[in-house]
This record gives structure tokens, sequence and C-alpha cells, in this order.
């Protein structure tokens, strides 16, 4: 029997839940089999709840009425984009492996639709894992559109367009976000990521526009396979709400890197031409392009949910509000993921995932944790923060903010020749000696910042990090060697402008 709790996280008397106990097909119904779906389907089975999740069919491609177990970061995010990244930096160890004495004669083809097909393979593997997890964890599967109904009733509408009803004592929503459009016009030419990683010919001529982690991502992809790019952002400088001092070196990175720059610079219009697609600026400047694509942000994936109906609060972008549980204004309607839009990241919703079946099936309320949160940027070079930046350290401050910044060429560029710098950054509150805050533009950023992370996680101080002996020869070591002060910032002070 699955157990209820009250918003201020007390269980239910069990005697009294008893007496007036209904029967429901399933004590959980989750719509939505992306990552945070299935992680609470799955531990809450494992707490002895019966359980039942829908999900829309696969694709790589997503729509209101496509979409696949294993949700954006399996099918069409995180995953295949990693791949991808992966595929793009051989462009450029190929070029820097000449002065390692690697004779490389004649012209290197890249072969895309080979590395794309591999890509396809991988998801639908991880596809078919997924599924097999639920199957393993007993969690019955529905292919299909789920919306709710009413406060303990999901509808299923399935592939044949047959409706089946089933009733839940808690139905938790993880539908995740879609990609949006900026109503430009001609923006109908344009794509959105989930056709980025499914383009049947390779773009040798793109256009981006975003300044966000999906835009710079993608403008590396493309630049490191061998295609011209061009990005567009409104801001001075690419990815707004990382640390400034990072995001100039990125930028900086990535015309190092050949992608061509346009900040503060939109789009005004796309037109269709036989030569490809003709972009106007927002300067007015003329460009032609074989893709465009639009990385402007995600919204919520809600509106087909039927919530207003129901009387489920949403906020003005459409995200389910919830409260410190993920439990909505409805007492048996929950929402983890991107459909909150809290911190939307993969782990994130796993951890939400994770404290939403402790605290329903589990007995043990569980609040997530949205701190010290690490996070990566999969450009070439990747960025990987943790913390604050340092910008949000001095407005956050009540104390004076120390700031220790190493900048260096990596070790293996003094080979290659490869004139591309690495930036480690801490930020320190110096009343309590602690590491509010750490970042690295890098090779590796991503690996290095995990361990970072437990650190801060566990309140590390300056003078640990200190303590600590590095590895050498390695990047990563900087982190445990930068003893001198680079800048203090005295309490009060006003943070650099925002670019």
């Amino acid at each position: 029997m699955a157990r209820k709790m009250l918003a201020d996280g007390e269980l239910n008397n069990a005697a009294a839940e008893e007496a007036t106990e209904t029967h429901y097909d399933f004590d959980l119904f989750v719509i939505g089999a992306g990552s945070g779906g299935v992680r609470a389907a799955r531990f809450s089975a494992n707490n002895g709840a019966k359980v039942g999740i829908c999900e829309l069919p696969f694709h790589p491609i997503s729509s209101e009425e496509i979409g696949g177990v294993g949700g954006t970061c399996v099918i069409r995010g995180c995953v295949p984009k990693k791949i991808l990244v992966y595929g793009a930096t051989y462009g450029g160890e190929l070029e820097d492996a000449r002065n390692y004495g690697w004779e490389i004669n004649g012209n290197v083809d890249f072969n895309w639709k080979k590395l794309l097909q591999k890509k396809t393979d991988e998801i639908l593997r991880l596809n078919n894992i997924y599924k097999r997890l639920l199957a393993n964890a007993a969690v019955k599967l529905y292919e299909g559109e789920g919306r709710i109904v009413g406060p303990n009733e999901v509808e299923v509408r399935q592939i044949d367009g047959t409706k089946i009803s089933y009733t839940a004592k808690h139905i938790l929503i993880a539908t995740g976000s879609r990609a949006q459009k900026p109503n430009i016009p001609g923006h109908e030419l344009a794509i959105t990521s989930d056709e980025a990683l499914s383009l049947e010919e390779f773009p040798k001529r793109a256009i981006v526009l975003g300044g966000g982690y999906i835009a710079v991502e993608f403008a590396s992809i493309w630049r490191g396979m061998g295609a011209t790019v061009d990005l567009f952002f409104r801001k001075e400088l690419p990815l707004r709400g990382f640390d400034d001092e990072m995001r100039a070196l990125v930028a900086r990175n990535l015309e190092g890197r050949g992608i061509n720059l346009h900040p503060q610079t939109s789009l005004a219009e796309l037109i269709k031409t036989d030569d490809g697609i003709k972009v106007i600026s927002s300067h007015g400047e003329e460009f032609v392009a074989d893709v465009v694509l639009f990385a402007t942000g995600r919204a919520p994936n809600t509106k087909r949910l039927n919530l207003e109906a129901v009387g489920v609060e949403l906020d003005q972008a459409g995200a389910v509000k919830v409260d410190e549980y993920s439990r909505t204004n409805i007492p048996s309607i929950w929402a983890v993921g991107d459909a909150t839009n809290r911190i939307n990241l993969t782990p994130v919703a796993l951890m939400e995932a994770t404290c939403f079946a402790n605290t329903v099936f589990g007995g043990k309320p569980t609040k997530a944790d949205y701190t010290n949160v690490a996070c990566a940027v999969f450009c070439i070079p990747p960025l990987a923060v943790v913390g604050l930046s340092e910008e949000e350290a001095v407005e956050k401050a009540t104390g004076d903010i120390l700031v220790f910044t190493s900048g260096f060429n990596p070790m293996k560029n003094t080979i290659s020749g490869r004139q591309e710098k690495s930036l480690m950054k801490l930020i320190v509150d110096e009343t309590t000696d602690k590491v509010i805050g750490a970042s690295m533009c890098g090779p590796d950023a991503a690996e290095i910042m995990q361990g970072i992370a437990i650190a801060l996680k566990c309140g590390a101080t300056k003078a640990q990090f200190d303590s600590t002996v590095g590895i050498h020869p390695s990047s990563a070591e900087e982190f445990v060697t930068m003893r001198t002060v680079t800048r203090r910032i005295a309490y009060k002070a006003k943070p650099k402008t925002s670019l």
C-alpha cells in the first residue's frame, strides 16, 4: 500500500488511511519516461509501489505526438550531443597530431552519415535499456500520450487513437521541455537542436542563433567537423549567467577555432533561395547558409496535459508550480524535471525523482538540494562550473571575496603548437575560508569539475585545497596550487557589469 504524505512532510496516520482507502489501478502513474520519470517509476516500484508510466512513440525528433522512452537527454539531448562533440574533437586532434610525429598524408575525409548512424544505433540501444529497466522493476509501460483528467485519473491516448483511463493514488508529471523558435519572418526554415542531431546532410555553412550552451556546443560541433559557422547572440558575450571571465575566454576560444562571432546581433529574416537560406541580421547584413539553428531556449512541455482544467497551478512560462517536495497544489499530483523549470539539468531531474520516491513511497520525506550543482558546457574546449560565479559571489557576499585564478597553455599544446589558453578559478569567502565557487575552461573540464564539486559539497576550505597534494603533471593540479590572490573584492563592492 502506498503511503501518503502531508504538505509539511509528515506521513498520515496509517490506521486513518486504511479506514478511508480507495482502490486505484496504480499507486503511482507517471506521465513521461525521460530520465526523471523513469528514475521515479523505478525507485517507487522498488519501494513496493504498483507503478504505471506512459510515453510517446520513439522518434529522434520530438513533436506533440512522438518522443520515446529515455526522453530528451538520451534521444535528442545530452547523449547524442556528446557523441557529436567527440566526433568534432577529432578534427582538432588530427591537426595537433602532426607535431607529435603522426604523418597524415593527403586529405582526411569526414563521413557525417557514418557518425549519424552510429549515434542513432546508440540512442536505440539506450532506449531499449531504459525499457528493460522499467520492465525489471515491474513498472507497466504504456505507449501513448497521457493527460490528467482528474486528481487521481490519467487518460492515455494510444497509437491507434483509442483512449484508456487509469486511476492512481499519486500522479507524477515528468514531461520535460521542448525547444522553442522565436517568431522571426521565415522561422519555419530554421531548425532546433532536435533536427540538428539528425540532419541527413552535413551543413557546410551553418548559422546559429543563440548565446546559451546549446548554441555554443553546436557551433563547436559543426566547426570541428569542417563547416563555416556564424554565431549570433544578443549580449556582448555568449553564455549569459556564467562567470564573465570564463565567458570571455570561451568567446576567444570559439574565435580561435574559426567560429565567426556576431555579438549584440540577432536575426531579422530568413529567406529560401536556390543557393540555401538567405539570412538578414538585425544590422542589415546578409548571409547564406545551408542550415540555420535556433538555439533560443526551451519551454516546459505542459500544454497538452489538461492541467488548467484539473486545477494544477502553472507559472507564466507554463511550468508546473511545486513545493520543496515537488508537490503541486493538488495533493495527489507531483512534478519533477524540466516541466517545473527549476534547474533544467538531467542529473537534477534524477535527484528530484529520487527525493520524490523517498518522500512518497520510501517513508523518508526528502527535499531536493540545489546548492553546488555542477554543470558543463561541451563547447570545444569545454567549460565546467560549480557553486557561485564571481558576480554571484559579490552579490551575495557578507564579507570580502578572494579570487584565485590560473591561466596557462596546457602542456599538450606546447608540443602541438595550438594557442589556446586554459583558465581555472576559485572563489573564496575570506571570513570562513570556504571555497564557494569553482570554474574551469579547458580540456577535461567536466571530468575535473565533478571532483571539485564533491569538495564544495563537503564545505572544503581554501586551506584544505592548498594542503592537498596534486597529481603531476596534470591540469587538475592547478586547483590545489593556486596560492596567490588574483584580486580581493571588498564587501559591498558592486559586481562587474553583466556583459
